[in-house]
C-alpha cells in the first residue's frame, strides 16, 4: 500500500462483512459493529451485493474471519491473553470481544488507522480500554519493535491473525513476521490466508485473478506474493511451527455453509487457502 493512503481493499472487505449482516441468513460471522461502522450509504444498492461474484467474495471474507475467531477462542481457552491483529484494516473484533481479559493489538499503516479511528468516532463506537493501536509499515519497520513500544509482552503466548495481507508483501517481509510468531512461547498461534500459485489454479480462475490483480494494482496495492501449498507447508515447518493446517474452499463450506436456504457458499475452486499454525 502507498504510504499516506487509506487502503481501498480494507474498505472493500469491511463492506462485504457488513453486507453479510444485512443480506445473508443464517449469519456465519455475527458482527453487530460492521454496519454502524460503515454507515447506510454503503448499502444503498442491494443489487450490487446480490451479484454471484460479490456473494462468493463475501462468503470467503466472513468464513476466514470466523475461522480466525474460532481459533482465537481455542487459544483463549488454553490461557492466551494477547491477540495481535496484523493488517487490521477495519476489523471489528476488539469492539465486540466476548473476552474482557484479552488484550488486543491492532497493527496497520498509520494512515489506515487514522481513517478507522475517524470512522469509529463518527459512528460513536468507543475504543475499548483493552485495545492498543500499533502503527506500523510491515516493509520498513519490524513487528517486534512496534509491538514492544505498544506494551506487548513477548514473554507470554499470543494469538495472531493476518488476513488479506500476504499477497501484498515481499517474501522477506512474510518470513520476518512468520519467524517472529514462531519464536513466541508455546501455546502461541497464527491464522492467515494466502494466494496459491497459478499452477494450482484452473484457467478460469487464473483469468479471474488476473482481473482482480489489475484492479488492486490500479488502487496502488499490487499483488506480489504467491505460494504453492507444499512450499507454504515447508516455510512454516522450517520456521518452527509444530501444528499446521491448511484448509480450502471445500473445508470452509463444510464448516460454515451447510444446509443454508440462501445458497451462500464459496466456489469449490478457490484462489487461495487459510492456514492455522501453532507453536
Amino acid at each position: 500500500m502507498r504510504t499516506g493512503h487509506v487502503s481501498m481493499t480494507a474498505r472493500a472487505v469491511a463492506s462485504r462483512r457488513a453486507a453479510h449482516q444485512l443480506f445473508d441468513r443464517p449469519i456465519v460471522l455475527d458482527d453487530p459493529i460492521a454496519v454502524p461502522l460503515l454507515g447506510p450509504e454503503f448499502f444503498a444498492d442491494p443489487k450490487r451485493h446480490s451479484d454471484p461474484r460479490s456473494r462468493a467474495f463475501r462468503a470467503f471474507m466472513v468464513a476466514r474471519s470466523r475461522y480466525a475467531e474460532d481459533n482465537l477462542a481455542e487459544a483463549f481457552a488454553a490461557g492466551v491473553r494477547q491477540y495481535v491483529v496484523l493488517g487490521a484494516g477495519l476489523d471489528t473484533f476488539a469492539y465486540r470481544s466476548p473476552f474482557p481479559e484479552l488484550r488486543v493489538f491492532e497493527v496497520d499503516f498509520p494512515s489506515t488507522q487514522a481513517f478507522k479511528r475517524q470512522m469509529l468516532a463518527s459512528a460513536s463506537i468507543p475504543e475499548p480500554a483493552s485495545l492498543t493501536f500499533v502503527p506500523l509499515d510491515f516493509e520498513h519497520q519490524t513487528l517486534a519493535a512496534g509491538l514492544a513500544q505498544a506494551g506487548f509482552d513477548a514473554s507470554s503466548p499470543a494469538f495472531f491473525t493476518w488476513l488479506g495481507v500476504i499477497p501484498y508483501l515481499t517474501l522477506a517481509a512474510f518470513r520476518a513476521t512468520v519467524d517472529y510468531v514462531a519464536a513466541m512461547p508455546p501455546g502461541s498461534g497464527l491464522v492467515f490466508d494466502y494466494a496459491v500459485t497459478d499452477d494450482e489454479l484452473s484457467p478460469r480462475l487464473r483469468a479471474a485473478r488476473k482481473s482482480l490483480a489489475a484492479r488492486v494494482a490500479a488502487a496502488g496495492e499490487p499483488f506480489q506474493l504467491y505460494f504453492a501449498s507444499a512450499r507454504m507447508q515447508n516455510e512454516l515447518q522450517s520456521a518452527g511451527f509444530s501444528r499446521i493446517a491448511q484448509i480450502d474452499s471445500l473445508d470452509l463450506n463444510a464448516r460454515y455453509f451447510q444446509n443454508r436456504d440462501d445458497g451462500l457458499a464459496l466456489p469449490e475452486e478457490g484462489l487461495g487457502k487459510i492456514v492455522s499454525a501453532w507453536v
